[in-house]
């Protein structure tokens, strides 16, 4: 997929709902949307993740780190660089852009800022707004050990394509739960960073 048709797909749908305009619904709002009536969390804090789409000469690639497994909460998971909201930042955008550069080293001069796609929320009380950016090669990560034991790629194609999206369960709290989930090679991407890349393959391929 060329970089032009994702940049304008992605502003589209952020003005869309922006603006209030009716919009399609993506495939998920949360982590409980394949799971019918289950206990939800009574709030949820906000936080923002970075949705880093890099230009290689190969092909668009997604950016992704594996968290620490002493991690409070989705330890070892996959996941999108991000967290809570803090008071100092302005918004999202801001919330996203510190993260990354906190967790991964990944400077904001080398990120085009796109623009939000469609809120989702965990079942870990957090309603994230995913941030879409696109990353300039020639940066460097650098872990934070605190946090991040790994930062690598993904070929984007490899999310474009549904035969890579399939739907696996577990048993938590007491529950079945149901997620989506896309692993590629030994990496086992699924819950709520699969969630979110549903809704992007959605944004990216569905029209309005």
């Amino acid at each position: 997929m060329k970089v032009d048709e994702i940049v304008q797909r992605v502003r589209e749908r952020s003005r869309r709902l922006a603006s209030g305009l009716p919009v399609t619904h993506p495939p998920l709002g949360s982590d409980f949307s394949l799971n019918g009536v289950v206990p939800v969390p009574e709030s949820y804090r906000p936080a923002a993740v970075l949705m880093p789409l890099v230009r290689r000469e190969s092909g668009m690639t997604v950016l992704l780190t594996q968290r620490t497994d002493d991690m409070p909460s989705h330890a070892g998971q996959i996941a999108f660089p991000g967290g809570r909201r803090q008071m100092e930042d302005a918004d999202a955008v801001a919330t996203a852009l510190r993260e990354t550069e906190e967790e991964v080293g990944l400077a904001r001069s080398f990120v085009d800022v796109i623009g939000p796609v469609d809120l989702y929320r965990t079942g870990t009380g957090y309603e994230i707004t995913p941030i879409v950016g696109i990353v300039t090669p020639g940066f460097t990560t650098r872990a934070d050990p605190r946090e991040v034991a790994d930062v690598f790629e993904v070929p984007l194609a490899h999310f474009l394509d549904e035969r890579n999206h399939r739907i696996d369960s577990r048993v938590w709290q007491g529950r079945e739960r149901r997620y989506y989930a896309m692993p590629y090679g030994e990496r086992y991407i699924w819950g709520a960073t699969a969630g979110m890349l549903k809704n992007l393959h959605f944004v990216l391929t569905a029209g309005e």
